[in-house]
């Protein structure tokens, strides 16, 4: 049973919750601040994942690749485009960056990759509730600068989560830590574009730039027959 995920998936609709019922009494200066804050601490953990990872890497190159490519299938798909149509029909444009940097935050990294996987196999939770702990705080503060909509990133967890729990006898000899440097390099770099577009630094349309995460896995089942 997947307690872990059910967990991780409860502390994001309760950050969410409580950081909505904050939002309510904050005034629009205040909210501002909450948007510049996010948006720099978005920047600051890219950056972190990145420069942690990056001397693991065996392939330098990959990311610049994956990054590429991957934004190449992004605008072709036009997935950015699309999101942003539906938010603006449900009236919640500025709602579509919280939403792209939140699921960015609870999705990828290794406790959440990496723990239902263990929670799989081994039924040791550990990672899952670290992680669900981490996202509760995180939900909180999001939810108070972008409101409720921000619980709409929990069901994202639960059916990710919930994808490498039920794939996880397979998933476990294929995520090695070369993989998972790799992975985490191209996330750092999404996370932090979602900060710049926060920021409005400028648009960087992350979305897009979403399968990028993709490539990492592809490279690395193509080098498996070589």
């Amino acid at each position: 049973m997947m307690i872990g995920t059910i967990v991780n998936t409860g502390t994001i609709l309760t950050g969410s919750i409580l950081g909505s019922i904050l939002k309510r009494g904050v005034k629009e200066q205040y909210q501002n601040c909450l948007y510049n804050a996010m948006g720099l601490a978005a920047v600051g953990l890219g950056i972190n994942a990145i420069v942690s990872n990056m001397p693991n890497s065996k392939y330098p190159v990959l990311f610049i690749v994956s990054l590429a490519l991957g934004s190449l299938i992004g605008t072709a798909l036009d997935i950015d485009g699309h999101f942003q149509r539906l938010m603006n029909r449900l009236g919640k444009s500025e709602l579509s960056k919280g939403l792209s940097t939140g699921i960015l935050l609870y999705c990828i990294g290794s406790l959440s990759i990496l723990g239902p996987i263990q929670s799989a196999l081994y039924g040791d939770n550990t990672y899952l509730f670290t992680n669900a702990t981490l996202d509760l705080v995180t939900s909180t503060v999001l939810a108070s600068t972008y409101g409720i909509g921000m619980a709409f990133a929990a069901l994202v967890l639960f059916c990710w989560q919930g994808s490498i729990y039920l794939g996880a006898t397979f998933l476990q000899s294929f995520l090695t830590d070369a993989l998972m440097s790799e992975i985490t390099i191209a996330g750092g770099f999404l996370i932090a574009a979602s900060g710049l577009s926060i920021l409005e630094i400028k648009d960087m349309k992350t979305l897009n730039m979403l399968p990028a995460l993709l490539i990492p896995p592809a490279f690395f089942i193509i080098l498996s027959f070589f």
